[in-house]
């Protein structure tokens, strides 16, 4: 009578890699927002069972925020390249518009900016989260405008905010890259014109 054999590998079982977790986290929380993933939605990407989630990451606020800090290091904007202070702040101005336009309308499948949808997440924590780094990055460009045209900073700083909230929210409505750059580039029009 011939016996079968279990199927298990020989050595050592595969480890968890925390960091490949929250860029698998990442596309899921873009993709959905925060809001429409749940923990079975993680732990099955994940391939791990709750316990060891609660493990690695305390839970999905826990997990959320290290997917924020990974996307605003590596995914996001990159503010201090693209506002120069060798370049009137006009002109980088628009460039920042036409660069957000372009990354929220880059994959259809995860439109807009994980930031600015995370900051209108139902979760008060989770929002709360968003909302710093999304307010960071306010507080930067109107910094930035400030240094050279102070009684226009914060005029300036909530019109190019509103545009960014907007494209964002038009991407996830399903506007693509080239129809974002358009609002982006009026948008840059109107700010060259003050």
């Amino acid at each position: 009578m011939a016996t079968t054999k279990s199927k298990r590998t020989v050595g050592r079982p595969r480890r968890f890699d925390p960091d490949q977790a929250v860029a698998i986290a990442q596309g899921l929380f873009h993709a959905k927002g925060y809001d429409r993933v749940s923990l079975a939605d993680l732990t099955d990407a994940l391939q791990i069972k709750p316990p060891s989630f609660y493990a690695a990451f305390g839970n999905k606020n826990g997990l959320y925020a290290r997917v924020l800090d990974r996307y605003v290091e590596s995914g996001s904007i990159p503010f201090s390249e693209i506002l120069r202070d060798d370049q009137p702040v006009a002109e980088c101005l628009k460039v920042l518009l036409e660069e957000a336009a372009r990354r929220y309308g880059a994959d259809p499948e995860a439109p807009g900016c994980l930031v600015l949808e995370g900051a209108r997440c139902h979760d008060a924590e989770a929002r709360a989260a968003a909302g710093a780094f999304h307010r960071g990055a306010q507080e930067q460009i109107r910094a930035y405008v400030a240094a050279r045209a102070p009684e226009d900073a914060d005029r300036i700083a909530d019109f190019v905010g509103t545009v960014m909230v907007g494209l964002s929210a038009m991407a996830r409505e399903g506007h693509d890259a080239d129809r974002l750059l358009s609002t982006a580039r009026l948008a840059g029009q109107a700010i060259a014109m003050e």
